[in-house]
């Protein structure tokens, strides 16, 4: 399987597959009230059986090529992930997310591996949008769209009900040209 280095800090982004069970388990256990604060991501997951079964769910949408699960290890110890939801390549169209502990926050980790994704979504499997939803007060997340060069659509409103409030979702999205352009720029300015 691959394990793509995402720098010179011991990052890597590598599949999440079902018998990754027990350390995705302690990852959410360690996690949980973070991550749960504006996603219910990995929320059923709540002993090795389940967790399990939380991963063959995406590994069953992967071999059905309607989404994936690739997990973030820091120093060899899982810390988050970055995921394809609603994986639609015959549409050109889909969705991706992502999740952290507080161990794999502040380091750039969901920037770095959202960059190999859409790298891969757009150049190999041709998706022409890519799509990120986030709750309005999720300013780490929504930071994340906008350093990918993302454009703000819309705000859909009080749209989300979690944890007993209706939060706002904004939309934010990159196109293949946009992508492109964008990844151009960035080559140009490191020469």
């Amino acid at each position: 399987m691959y394990a793509i280095s995402l720098g010179d800090d011991g990052a890597e982004l590598r599949p999440l597959e079902p018998w990754h069970a027990e350390e995705f388990l302690a990852h959410l256990n360690r996690g949980r009230e973070f991550i749960g604060q504006f996603i219910s991501f990995g929320s059923q997951a709540t002993d090795v059986d389940s967790a399990r079964e939380t991963l063959q769910r995406y590994a069953d949408m992967r071999a059905a090529d309607t989404g994936s699960l690739h997990g973030l290890w820091l120093n060899g110890q899982l810390v988050g992930g970055v995921l394809f939801l609603n994986f639609h390549a015959d549409t050109g169209n889909c969705e991706v997310g992502c999740w952290l502990e507080p161990a794999g926050t502040g380091r750039g980790l969901v920037t770095r591996a959202m960059r190999v994704l859409l790298d891969f979504a757009i150049e190999q499997r041709g998706i022409h949008r890519v799509e990120w939803i986030a709750a309005a007060g999720n300013t780490p997340s929504l930071n994340v769209a906008r350093r990918l060069g993302m454009t703000l659509e819309g705000v859909r409103r009080e749209t989300h009900p979690y944890r007993g409030v209706r939060h706002d979702l904004e939309v934010w999205s990159v196109l293949a040209p946009e992508w492109r352009d964008a990844r151009a720029r960035t080559a140009h300015s490191q020469r």
